[in-house]
């Protein structure tokens, strides 16, 4: 047949045959010599995959230590009490969240609680001990709980808890979410509180809510709030299962088993009053189970953007357009990962100038280092660039690390004042033990030292203190100076456990600033202000109440690291009004509160 056909033609023909025999046989070649594909199954070492980028501490690594003064400071917290109902709400709380509510100086601690186990009912235990504790900072390194006298020892299935004046009159408010109804407490200025869940409509929703962030959307000066709705959830039987890495765990505390809940944009009237505008501003979420959320101008508009965090779901990134609604723009932004999300970071890890984000994740799905490209990607001639990230965990030493993890609560924070944001992870499982599934397996929490832009984190928590050798089922965390000592400590919300205070000793062997924010165009907590800080040769850009860590809230102050720089050199702050002030030449080890239109920085 071949003879037939053209010399040239059967040329050709007989090239490709031999060709694809070759290719074949290459193949067949590789395949035979080709090792199993390696496989990863949680807590096994698998080769190529748990152990391909490890990486050593190097010798230069910062000499702080975390120590836990939870009994000395006057701390003895514990989260829920009684025997776990295998029902999904009690395994995700809770949070706390730092915040000076008598205006003292002095920053004091709200720490979550959850009642006790789920009732199939549906109703709050009356008598149940564990409530919300409210702890006076003493101003000695010791605090006292205020909690009944102050009106704030609330009694709920608590998830979240978040300070904001919501109707600028100086004292910071108090918004706890929880599984049923949400609660706003307003601060008297007497050391007391007044619940106004019901007058302002904030409890006018019921649900499983999680995350909760204050943040001024329209730029009117007054304080909006953002409610993340989790699963709608319903009792079920334990009795159920359903599988999660081939493990069987009760369908009742498996989100899956829950259809997504919807997301809360209360918009706040400025008269005491909000109005729920999730669906008409398009932020609603709906198909999302959403843990955390955060406000922050991404694209340096002027306007503050939503980022959600979403378990089993895509996560969110809504762009404000500035006229009240928002484009949701996650995919081409490059960060609607499908993932179990749960605790937000945002900061400068590379000092490009732009903001960056670190996730926290479920088991086998590794962290994520979103660094964005904004800065690179904009310029004078394309000011108008549309937001993207690349996940660069893996690359910087955050993302195989996190394999057998689950994580939760997070930050950037410089723990060592050299300059760098660092991070924390508090780590803890949702798989129950196997002897006693009443609980849930312990974690190890974990300490990044952002050593360079070069080298990214180096895992640190085993040469940062004993502490970091324990295991706890670790939830939220809240990062703050509560002893104004120019470091910042932790503190850990452990679920079914007791907290701890974890003071920094050692991060303020380097220079340090920390920043009070006072509105007066802008909201009076100042949230949402961006701060631009140069110093020794460093610049540094941060926003006030970006950070979403998980269910928490971290210190108002913003607290920056000098090194070893005794001055800013130059510190620049715009406000969410659009106001801009410019201070030189501060000095370094100071805390100064800034107030909107105000020429001086004063020492507080």
């Amino acid at each position: 047949m071949l003879e037939k056909l053209p010399k040239r033609r059967r040329m050709v023909i007989a090239t490709a045959l031999f060709g694809g025999v070759a290719i074949a046989l290459i193949l067949i070649l590789l395949y035979v010599r080709k090792p199993e594909d390696a496989t990863y199954l949680p807590g096994q070492n698998t080769e190529g995959l748990t152990t391909e980028l490890n990486r050593n501490i190097p010798d230069d690594y910062p000499r702080v230590t975390f120590k836990d003064v939870s009994g000395n400071a006057g701390i003895n917290f514990r989260h829920f009490q009684g025997t776990r109902n295998f029902q999904l709400p009690e395994d995700m709380g809770s949070g706390a969240a730092w915040g000076d509510y008598d205006q003292d100086g002095w920053i004091d601690l709200y720490v979550v609680n959850f009642a006790g186990p789920i009732t199939s009912d549906n109703q709050v235990p009356p008598d149940a001990p564990a409530t919300c504790t409210l702890y006076h900072n003493n101003g000695d390194g010791t605090f006292t709980d205020v909690s009944k006298q102050a009106g704030v020892a609330l009694r709920c299935w608590g998830m979240a808890a978040s300070w904001g004046d919501y109707d600028n009159d100086g004292r910071p408010d108090l918004f706890v979410s929880a599984f049923g109804r949400n609660h706003l407490f307003h601060n008297n200025g007497n050391g007391t509180f007044t619940d106004v869940s019901d007058q302002t409509g904030i409890a006018a929703f019921e649900g499983f809510w999680a995350g909760a962030t204050w943040g001024d959307f329209n730029r009117d000066g007054y304080l909006d709030l953002y409610v993340c709705g989790y699963v709608q959830f319903t009792y079920q039987n334990s009795a159920k299962k359903s599988l999660q890495y081939d493990v069987e765990v009760p369908a009742s505390i498996n989100p899956s088993s829950f259809p997504p809940e919807r997301n809360l944009l209360f918009k706040n009237n400025g008269n005491g009053t909000f109005t729920e505008m999730a669906g008409a501003a398009g932020v609603a979420d709906e198909k999302g189970r959403s843990l955390s959320a955060t406000w922050a101008d991404l694209d340096a508009d002027g306007w503050p953007d939503i980022y959600v965090a979403n378990d089993v779901s895509d996560n969110v990134l809504y762009k404000n357009l500035g006229n009240g609604t928002f484009k949701e723009i996650s995919h081409n932004a490059l960060v609607a990962d499908y993932r179990g999300a749960m605790g937000i970071a945002v900061g400068d890890w590379d000092g490009d100038a732009d903001y960056d984000m670190f996730i926290t994740h479920w088991i086998a799905q590794e962290n994520a280092l979103y660094s964005s490209l904004f800065t690179q990607l904009t310029s004078a001639d394309n000011p108008l660039q549309e937001l993207r990230f690349m996940d660069l965990a893996d690359r910087y030493g955050l993302g195989q690390i996190a394999l057998d993890y689950i994580g939760w609560g997070t930050s950037f924070f410089d723990y060592n004042n050299d300059g760098r944001p660092d991070l924390f992870v508090a780590n803890g499982s949702t798989f129950q033990e196997k002897d006693d599934p009443r609980l849930l397996i312990p974690m190890q929490n974990l300490l990044f030292w952002n050593r360079d832009n070069l080298d990214g984190f180096y895992e640190v928590s085993t040469v940062s203190g004993a502490v970091f050798g324990e295991k706890h089922v670790g939830r939220g965390v809240a990062f703050g100076d509560y002893d104004n000592d120019g470091d910042v400590d932790l503190f850990v919300v452990n679920n079914n456990g007791a907290a701890q205070l974890l003071r920094n000793d050692g991060g303020n062997q380097n220079n340090w600033l920390e920043l009070r924010l006072e509105g007066t165009g802008s909201n009076r907590s100042g949230i949402g202000t961006g701060i631009r800080v140069v110093a020794g040769g460093i610049t540094q850009i941060q926003q006030a109440g970006a950070q979403g860590p998980y269910c928490s809230q971290n210190s108002p102050a913003l607290h920056l690291g000098l090194g070893s720089a005794s001055q800013v050199d130059t510190l620049d702050v715009t406000w969410p009004s659009g106001k801009k002030q410019r201070f030189t030449g501060l000095p370094a080890n100071r805390i100064l509160r800034i107030t909107e239109g105000k020429k001086e920085a004063n020492p507080l």
